[in-house]
């Protein structure tokens, strides 16, 4: 079954429509529906995770939450609660959520730059042609007293090259920007086939120490405020116009994210492990339900 819909709020059922794909399934931390017993479970197992609001965008009630030896602490913006049992946290993460849908996914330790972590955007969007294409990737610095890269939360947006180049090499930094760019293309197929009204994505991929990409979430209606801040002004500009070809228009009034100095440069730190690889997108076996569209 197929859908008229062009944009998709809810993160559970993008997740769902995406683990039918195999290729995308080894880039997709495990997710589950926030509740007690998963909570623990996963703690148990990785030791970070995120707890994310199921509908909502620009990393707003996005939480880090970790078990540090015998005691427990979440990230809320700036603010770090910490907990001498998991049932104090629990219960107080449990009020803080409300009666909102949250969802639990496995944390990823990923690049870091001077300290702070940072994660990638990729565009991609169907052409006035109809075809998918990626149209940009800009890399998101977390502001350094917090736990989400986005712009909108005062991270600051780089090339790419500037930040891997300088630690990985040329040739190490052409290799995952391909691979970001087939996660890219994987994903628009797989989502086309029970959206096939979708005209652009936003995809958040972190990437490990490992040069492995993970895709964090991917967005149906993506905001392209951290491409008005890069360098290359070609990005922003087809954005655009691929966007006003499929009825879009962005408001890039931008003031939250902030443009990279410069002139840059100590090496970007890294931290945890895993793996890599992927190829083509399968279509998925049974129809999903559907949720409104969003902003992102």
């Amino acid at each position: 079954m197929t859908s008229s819909l062009k944009a998709v709020s809810s993160k559970w059922i993008k997740t769902r429509v995406m683990l039918r794909n195999v290729k995308l399934r080894q880039h997709m931390p495990t997710t589950h529906p926030f509740n007690r017993n998963r909570l623990s479970a996963m703690l148990a197992q990785h030791g970070m995770l995120y707890v994310k609001p199921d509908i909502g965008s620009l990393g707003i009630g996005v939480i880090r939450v970790e078990k540090r030896g015998r005691t427990y602490r979440y990230q809320s913006g700036v603010n770090i609660y910490r907990f001498p049992t998991f049932e104090k946290m629990y219960q107080s993460l449990k009020h803080r959520c409300g009666t909102k849908r949250y969802l639990i996914q496995k944390g990823i330790h990923v690049l870091t730059h001077e300290g702070n972590p940072y994660d990638f955007r990729v565009m991609i969007q169907r052409s006035p042609s109809g075809k998918w294409v990626c149209t940009g990737t800009a890399a998101r610095v977390a502001h350094p007293q917090k736990a989400v890269t986005n712009g909108s939360q005062g991270g600051t947006i780089y090339s790419p090259c500037d930040l891997l180049e300088p630690r990985f090499g040329v040739e190490a930094t052409s290799i995952l920007m391909f691979k970001m760019d087939k996660i890219a293309y994987l994903t628009s197929a797989q989502l086309g086939r029970t959206y096939p009204a979708m005209n652009e994505l936003g995809i958040d991929i972190a990437v490990d120490h490992r040069l492995k990409p993970w895709i964090l979430e991917v967005n149906t209606r993506p905001d392209p405020c951290p491409f008005t801040k890069l360098a290359d002004k070609t990005i922003i500009r087809k954005i655009v116009q691929f966007g006003r070809a499929n009825g879009r228009k962005y408001d890039l009034t931008c003031s939250k994210a902030k443009k990279a100095p410069k002139r840059h440069f100590s090496t970007a730190s890294i931290e945890q492990p895993i793996e890599q690889s992927l190829p083509n997108a399968e279509p998925p076996s049974e129809p999903i339900s559907e949720l409104p569209s969003e902003n992102e």
